[in-house]
């Protein structure tokens, strides 16, 4: 399916873009279609999932007809969709809500991670020593079974056969420093490995510690860069910070983190020496 988010993205852009080509500012066209300012805003800040009755409605008041009418309606019935994880709610996590949205659309995925295992190759194990982690720092905001099946469904959806290009850049520090037990840690290895033999979509590259990456700076966060089938949605950039993630789409934006990322690829071991060496940490993890 079409990532809802995206989509609404995307309608809001449109609407926004439309509006103004009228000259009509928001809070005038809240009066157009007896609707709340702070409505429209939202609509036009991807802030709200859209009724597609009242996208109809403005389209009208601002005289869009014909193919772009039809343009528009769809991309709003697109952005009006409901995924598999809006039956979680906020169980499942919010931040793993906006990924799993995302994820449902995209044509490749590439990701670099500084910190920890990616949430697409974690084993089961690993999950449930990260959800001691974070109970140990407070008040979950996640029901641990709801999260970990959300994350297990994740994980299916990426690998089905109609499933998009993922591509990982892992630093190496996440390979060899223990958060978690030992064994949890040589078996989330392994099964990265084994992972491996068997998805031809999914390629993971190790950064070396001691690797070469002169001429620009070491990202300062994690990220994730995604692109879509249909060309008018644009790729997107997804930063991972303590507290939140920032979503960017303007293109100056998206290009700075893939040239960020393409260096990376470039110092990173190559697929087969990533193998070898996630092999050796595993053996050693537990020796």
């Amino acid at each position: 399916m079409t990532s809802p988010f995206v989509r609404r993205r995307r309608l809001a852009t449109e609407l926004r873009t439309l509006r103004e080509a009228r000259g009509l500012t928001a809070g005038r066209l809240a009066d157009l279609i007896h609707h709340s300012r702070m409505k429209i805003s939202r609509l036009e800040n991807a802030k709200v999932r859209p009724e597609v009755a009242e996208v109809i409605k403005i389209l009208d008041v601002l005289d869009v007809t014909d193919d772009k009418w039809k343009e528009i309606v769809r991309i709003a019935c697109d952005a009006a969709e409901r995924g598999w994880w809006d039956n979680y709610g906020d169980a499942m996590g919010s931040r793993q809500r906006l990924y799993a949205d995302i994820e449902s659309g995209a044509k490749t995925i590439r990701e670099y991670n500084q910190t920890v295992m990616p949430g697409i190759l974690q084993t089961t194990q690993f999950i449930t020593a990260l959800v001691d982690l974070t109970e140990a720092e407070g008040a979950l905001d996640f029901v641990p079974e709801k999260m970990t099946e959300a994350r297990l469904h994740r994980q299916r959806a990426i690998f089905r056969s109609s499933g998009p290009t993922y591509e990982v850049i892992l630093d190496e520090t996440v390979i060899r420093r223990l958060t978690v037990p030992a064994e949890v840690m040589a078996a989330q290895l392994r099964h990265i490995v084994e992972v491996l033999s068997t998805q031809p979509r999914l390629t993971v590259r190790v950064l070396p510690v001691d690797a070469r990456i002169g001429g620009r700076t070491l990202p300062r966060t994690t990220f994730t860069l995604y692109m879509f089938p249909d060309p008018d949605d644009p790729p997107m950039a997804v930063v991972d910070t303590i507290n939140t993630d920032i979503v960017h789409t303007k293109p100056g934006e998206v290009e700075r983190y893939e040239r960020s990322y393409e260096h990376l690829s470039r110092a990173a071991l190559s697929p087969d020496d990533t193998v070898a060496l996630l092999t050796e940490v595993a053996k050693r993890t537990t020796s």
